[in-house]
């Protein structure tokens, strides 16, 4: 995994040589420090903030930094301490997480996603540039959304995004904070020759607002005049929207395993929206929620995340994902032959997910998994699911003479937790809402 040494890592304030030296400083300082799971630096902060910094952080907002954005990590309400107090057993945010995790599961929450790294590709020749590079189906009409996977030679995921389609020659391409030199390079480099299509960033033109929740589209529909029903606005689509005078490009997209929008609006007009769904929130019981909580969300329904469960060395047939992947038909995209390789043959891991049933244990990542007493592999991500009431964990489960669903299934697993064995519970669909029906409904 070299994504850690990945000169690509990297972001704007990584240009400006003072900058470099007072982050270098504390890196330096912190090398023999203890090195306490989800601890955020400090040093050169805040340099990248969202227009709703101030609401937000008057709001109780505990902030992490992620390639210089700040970023809601968690809310202290109640008298809580808005510090992080890091721990390797449960941190002092945990029961505000689970507060912002429940509003989401059975209300509806509100997260700035604003950080989000965001491009368009444009040009006579986006259509044929994209499908090239991506390994999902983008050639859909405009109003359409994909969530692809750009992969390498050998079939490995270089890029885990979203393609909205604007028009015939416009597309707009959406990927996690961290990753936006990455993908940008990564798109760039695979631009052929002579092609007309242009990718231009424009990650600082609009602000996010992510509406998520079974009482989202409520919450929405009580502020604009468009019809949210979901025959006129079904999952992977995306409509223009009007709220408090301000365009809005809403994507029905999750990340959390809601029914939810992402509302993607001009920068100038992000604190007007924001004012007009917090006062209209009241009655539908919003919570404004953080990165954590998105966290504990998405590892409940399975999402994967880059960088971590998925990356270069990891195939979509490894990670799960093939339904993503456009193998069925014909078209020609970069990976698809080392794909069509890997299924005439066992695949030498698979990822799997794990629950474990005490829920006094925790799981920080890492933890190394024993399959029937042998060891297997290790777990990519973990964390703890509030609506499962359990800790999950992700990770490959590897044999070299081929791993598939049964090999997975019919194994007995345990987790090293802290040098001690537990039992871990296996599983390959999401624990929650497996059918997806709070996603679609």
């Amino acid at each position: 995994d070299l994504w850690p040494v990945d000169i690509r890592r990297f972001g704007p304030g990584h240009e400006d040589l003072s900058w470099v030296r007072t982050r270098t400083l504390e890196a330096y300082a912190k090398h023999y420090t203890i090195a306490w799971p989800a601890e955020e630096m400090e040093s050169g902060r805040p340099l990248r903030r969202s227009p709703l910094y101030d609401r937000l952080e008057a709001a109780g907002a505990v902030f992490g930094e992620k390639l210089g954005f700040e970023r809601p990590n968690w809310f202290a309400t109640g008298g809580e301490e808005p510090v992080d107090r890091y721990s390797f057993g449960r941190p002092n945010w945990f029961e505000a997480v689970g507060r912002e995790h429940r509003a989401c599961r059975e209300r509806v929450a509100l997260f700035d996603q604003s950080s989000f790294a965001k491009f368009l590709m444009v040009g006579s020749d986006a259509e044929d540039v994209l499908s090239w590079i991506c390994a999902n189906d983008v050639r859909k009409p405009p109003g359409r959304l994909t969530y692809t996977q750009m992969l390498n030679a050998r079939g490995g995921i270089e890029c885990d995004l979203t393609v909205a389609r604007l028009a015939e020659d416009r597309f707009y391409i959406v990927t996690g904070t961290g990753f936006a030199t990455h993908d940008a390079d990564w798109i760039r480099r695979n631009i052929p020759q002579g092609a007309d299509a242009r990718l231009v960033e424009v990650t600082g033109g609009y602000a996010v607002l992510s509406l998520m929740g079974p009482r989202s589209r409520e919450l929405l529909g009580h502020l604009v005049r468009e019809d949210l029903s979901n025959e006129a606005f079904p999952f992977g689509h995306w409509r223009r929207l009007h709220i408090a005078g301000a365009p809005v490009t809403a994507l029905r997209v999750t990340y959390v395993g809601e029914l939810g929008y992402e509302l993607h609006v001009p920068s100038e007009f992000a604190l007007a929206v924001y004012e007009r769904l917090t006062e209209a929130g009241e009655a539908f019981g919003l919570a404004l929620a953080g990165y954590r909580a998105i966290e504990s969300l998405r590892l409940e329904k399975g999402y994967r995340a880059w960088g971590s469960d998925i990356g270069p060395d990891h195939s979509p047939l490894m990670a799960g994902l093939g339904w993503a992947v456009k193998l069925r038909g014909n078209e020609p995209f970069l990976g698809r032959e080392a794909l069509l390789a890997q299924r005439e043959r066992p695949l030498p891991r698979l990822l799997a997910g794990f629950l474990v049933a005490d829920p006094e244990v925790v799981l920080l990542g890492r933890e190394t998994i024993y399959r029937n007493g042998e060891r297997v592999g290790w777990l990519t991500s973990a964390g703890y699911g509030y609506t499962l009431g359990k800790s999950i964990g992700y990770g490959y489960v590897r044999n070299e003479a081929g791993v598939d669903a049964d090999y997975v299934m019919s194994g007995s697993y345990e987790l090293e937790v802290a040098g001690e064995r537990v039992p871990a519970e296996p599983f390959l669909r999401p624990p929650y809402d497996p059918a997806n029906r709070r996603v679609r409904g």
